[in-house]
C-alpha cells in the first residue's frame, strides 16, 4: 500500500471564515433557512388540501395574468 501524504494548512486564515472550505460564512444560517423552507413548504402543502379553492384561484390568477402579457 502507498502511503500518500497530506498537505496540511495551518488552521490561522487571515481571510474571512467565508474562505475557508467546508464552513459556513454564519453558523447555523443553512439550518435555519432550510427550516424556513419547509417551514413555507408544509404550510403551503396544507393551504391547498384545507382549502383547495386557493390552489384554483392561483391558477386562475396567474393565467389571467400571462393571457395579459400576450395581448
Amino acid at each position: 500500500m502507498t502511503y500518500r501524504a497530506r498537505h496540511k494548512e495551518p488552521e490561522d486564515f487571515l481571510g474571512s471564515s467565508a474562505d475557508v472550505p467546508g464552513r459556513d460564512a454564519v453558523p447555523g444560517r443553512a439550518e435555519f433557512l432550510e427550516l424556513l423552507g419547509l417551514t413555507l413548504a408544509a404550510g403551503a402543502f396544507v393551504l391547498f388540501v384545507v382549502r383547495p379553492e386557493v390552489s384554483e384561484a392561483l391558477v386562475h390568477a396567474l393565467a389571467a395574468r400571462t393571457a395579459g402579457l400576450v395581448h
